[in-house]
C-alpha cells in the first residue's frame, strides 16, 4: 500500500473583533422579576428601584464601551436608557450611575 502523504494542519478560523455584536445591538429580554417584600416604608421602594435602575444602565454603558464615568454624561446615559428601553433617568440615577462606574474600577 502507498504511504499517505502527510497533511499539514489546517489553520484555526479567527473571528475578528471589527464586527463582533456589541452587547447594546442585540435585543434586550426582559427580565423575570420577582415580589418586592410587604411593609416597607415608600422611601425604602423608591431607593431600591433606583439602585436597580442605575446598575442596569451602568452595565449597559460598559458593555457599550463607556469605561470611564467622565465619559457618562447625563445625556449619553439617557439615551443608553432609551436603547435598553427604560423610562429616562433623573439627574440623581444618572449620579449614582456614575458613582456604580467608579466603584468598579
Amino acid at each position: 500500500m502507498p504511504a499517505a502523504a502527510p497533511q499539514k494542519p489546517q489553520p484555526k478560523p479567527t473571528q475578528s473583533t471589527a464586527r463582533r455584536p456589541v452587547l447594546l445591538d442585540l435585543p434586550y429580554a426582559p427580565l423575570e422579576r420577582s415580589p418586592l417584600p410587604p411593609g416597607r416604608d415608600r422611601g425604602w421602594y423608591i431607593t431600591h428601584n433606583r439602585r436597580l435602575k442605575a446598575m442596569r444602565l451602568a452595565i449597559a454603558l460598559l458593555d457599550s464601551g463607556v469605561y470611564v464615568p467622565n465619559q457618562a454624561r447625563d445625556e449619553t446615559i439617557r439615551s443608553t436608557a432609551l436603547k435598553i428601553g427604560v423610562h429616562p433617568p433623573s439627574d440623581t440615577t444618572c449620579h449614582m450611575v456614575r458613582e456604580l462606574m467608579r466603584y468598579c474600577r
